[in-house]
C-alpha cells in the first residue's frame, strides 16, 4: 500500500512536469484570493500591488514577487502567499495594531514600528509618544509602565513625552501636566498620586502643572482665576470639622 502511495505521487510530480514543459504552465490565473481581517488596509491597495503580478501564468507566476509587494503595503504586517491548484492563488493578510502615536505624524505599533500612514486624523485621539530618536521601543515600555500606575488611580493619558536628557512629561486628557524630571519618575509619580485622595477631586481639577522635580515634595500651578488655596485645610481637614 505505501509502495503504490509513493508512485501515485511521483507520476503526479512527473505529469506536472511534463505538462510545464509542453506550455500548459501558461494556464491563466483565475482566482486570487485575499484573507485576513482589515481595519486600516484596503483591499484596493492590495489589488493595486498584485494586478501587474498575477496577469500571467499559474506556474509563472512570481510568489517570492508577491509576497514581497504585498509586505511592503505600509499595515501589513505579516504574509504568506501559496498556489492552489489549478488556477487560484491564496494570500493571506496579518495587519498591523497601532498603539499610540508617535509624535503628530506617525504611529507606533504593538510591536514598537514606527508607520506614517497617508491617513492620520482617524488616530486623533490616541495618546501621543514623543522621545529620543531610535528609542520609541524604550520610551512605549516606560510609558505602559506610567499607563498602569495612572489607571489605578481612573487617570487617561492623552500625552507623554520624554525629551533628549529623559526628563519625563505626562499631560493628562483632563488638562493636568505632570513634569517628571530625570531622575526616580514612577517614585515620584506614585508619590504624587497617593496624595490626590488628600487633595480632594475639586482641588485637582484646579491644577494646571504640577512639578514633581523635587526630592521631597513638589510645586503646584494653578489654573487661572483659582482662588488661594488654605493648605491648612487640605491638609487637616478635622481641625475645620473640631473648630
Amino acid at each position: 500500500m505505501t509502495v503504490t502511495k509513493i508512485m501515485i505521487v511521483v507520476a503526479l510530480m512527473a505529469g506536472l512536469v511534463w505538462m510545464a514543459g509542453l506550455g500548459i504552465k501558461s494556464i491563466p490565473i483565475k482566482y486570487v484570493r485575499s484573507e485576513g481581517v482589515f481595519q486600516y488596509l484596503s483591499k484596493d491597495e492590495i489589488q493595486a500591488v498584485l494586478q501587474p503580478l498575477v496577469m500571467t501564468g499559474f506556474f509563472d507566476a512570481d510568489m517570492q514577487a508577491i509576497h514581497q509587494a504585498v509586505s511592503e503595503l505600509i499595515w501589513v504586517d505579516s504574509v504568506t502567499v501559496k498556489r492552489v491548484w489549478p488556477d487560484a492563488i491564496d494570500i493571506k493578510i496579518y495587519e498591523k495594531k497601532p498603539y499610540v502615536r508617535w509624535g503628530q505624524q506617525s504611529l507606533i505599533t504593538v510591536r514598537g514600528e514606527i508607520i506614517t500612514p497617508k491617513h492620520i486624523d482617524q488616530f486623533k485621539n490616541m495618546p501621543i509618544l514623543q522621545g529620543p530618536e531610535q528609542q520609541q521601543a524604550k520610551t512605549l515600555e516606560i510609558m505602559k509602565g506610567v499607563n498602569i500606575a495612572l489607571a489605578d488611580q481612573s487617570l487617561k493619558m492623552a500625552e507623554f513625552t520624554i525629551n533628549d536628557r529623559w526628563a519625563w512629561k505626562i499631560k493628562l486628557t483632563t488638562g493636568l501636566e505632570i513634569l517628571l524630571g530625570r531622575n526616580e519618575q514612577l517614585k515620584k509619580l506614585q508619590r504624587f498620586l497617593k496624595t490626590l485622595e488628600v487633595l480632594g477631586q475639586e482641588h485637582v481639577e484646579r491644577i494646571a502643572i504640577v512639578d514633581l522635580r523635587y526630592p521631597n515634595g513638589y510645586a503646584v500651578s494653578w489654573k487661572p482665576g483659582t482662588k488661594e488655596i488654605d493648605w491648612k485645610k487640605i491638609a487637616n481637614p478635622q481641625h475645620e470639622i473640631d473648630g
